[in-house]
């Protein structure tokens, strides 16, 4: 059942970062679409977004039951920082791609500084991604 639980955690963890490196072309796009144009690109950017929200649901479920079935400690640093990590990406991914990608509907808005914020967002929360990533795969000691 281990390696179940194990593949569905190393397959939700290609799910919550894979869409994102998708969107970095489709942000281009977006700053530069037409208005009738914008709405299809910005609904699937949405829908990349949400995609990874619910991969990280199963990501953190079967986390919490590998360290709950295996060898390692919770007060393990890896996992530790790993928890924070993730924690932090919560609260920036709540504010950092729904309320922009709401403005692009308003009429007066200016498509390409909010393009270069989802850009800026993105590449910050791939960042978040691969260090989580990192801890997970390297388990690094960083105190005793």
């Amino acid at each position: 059942m281990y390696t179940v639980i194990l593949y569905a955690h190393i397959l939700s963890a290609a799910l919550s970062i894979g869409p994102f490196f998708v969107l970095i072309p489709l942000v281009n796009r977006i700053r530069e679409a037409d208005t009738k144009s914008l709405s299809g690109l910005v609904a699937t950017f949405r829908s990349a977004t949400r995609l990874v929200m619910h991969a990280g649901h199963v990501l953190v479920a079967t986390g919490v039951l590998l360290v709950w079935l295996g060898p390692w400690p919770w007060l393990s640093p890896w996992i530790l920082m790993t928890l924070v990590v993730m924690f932090s990406s919560v609260f920036f991914l709540a504010r950092a791609f729904s309320p922009v990608l709401k403005k692009f509907a308003e009429p007066e808005a200016d498509q390409s500084a909010l393009a270069e914020k989802l850009k800026r967002s993105l590449w910050i929360y791939i960042m978040l991604l691969l260090l989580m990533l990192w801890f997970m795969v390297d388990k690094p000691t960083l105190w005793q």
